[in-house]
């Protein structure tokens, strides 16, 4: 049985997001925090949690030094971010600081409970929506840290791979990845580890900000 934080200082975003988690982890245990500072007693309290969603406006929350105050407490507990941000850089950062995801609030119901699934399953949930931020499009501004793939790379997939990446680019979980290309999940979760290898990245975030603007059909085509 799952055990969730929900951190948020609005009672009604609170009430729906519980309604969510309930729809896809019916018996899952909830607790709940409306600043930074229960949420940080919670966490030290229940080190068993299984997941914190935590709000970056919460009161006491001082920009992204919450989320640092709570990795820093409690590192084994994955920690998600649940925001109306959308600046892209800022939400970049909370994955750099530790975050496992970020999840918007303005999501549909089925994209928020696939970044559940996929951050339960081990792995880093980014939607393609917010990679895509607006005024980020444009190459000339790309971050010099930021990775960049050269067409001599991208030719190194194979097509498979290429629509296992795609489908990333998109925000696909890896069992959507797996319906999606009528494939087992492992066989997806082989060509995702072969991808990053390829392209010299370390995650799943990397690989996906990487490909921001990349034309797939060009690849496909050949």
């Amino acid at each position: 049985m799952y055990k969730f934080l929900v951190a948020d200082d609005h009672p009604l975003f609170r009430d729906a997001l519980i309604a969510v988690i309930r729809s896809r982890y019916e018996e899952c245990e909830i607790l709940q925090s409306e600043d930074i500072t229960h949420a940080l007693d919670i966490a030290d309290t229940h080190t068993d949690l299984d997941l914190i969603l935590l709000d970056l406006n919460m009161p006491g929350m001082a920009g992204l030094k919450g989320l640092l105050e709570l990795r820093n407490q409690s590192p084994t507990i994955p920690v998600a971010i649940i925001s109306a941000e959308t600046n892209k850089q800022i939400i970049l950062q909370t994955i750099a600081y530790g975050a496992v995801g970020f999840i918007a609030k303005s999501a549909p119901r089925d994209k928020m409970r696939e970044a559940f699934e996929q951050i339960l399953e081990g792995h880093v949930y980014l939607p393609a929506d917010i990679i895509r931020a607006e005024g980020d499009k444009d190459s000339s501004h790309r971050r010099q840290d930021e990775p960049h793939f050269s067409p001599e790379m991208l030719h190194t997939l194979t097509r498979r791979q290429l629509l296992v990446l795609k489908s990333m680019a998109q925000g696909a979980a890896n069992k959507q990845i797996a319906y999606d290309l009528n494939i087992s999940e492992t066989t997806v979760k082989s060509h995702v580890s072969a991808i990053l290898k390829k392209l010299g990245v370390h995650n799943r975030i990397q690989a996906v900000v990487g490909v921001t603007n990349i034309d797939f059909d060009r690849y496909l085509k050949r």
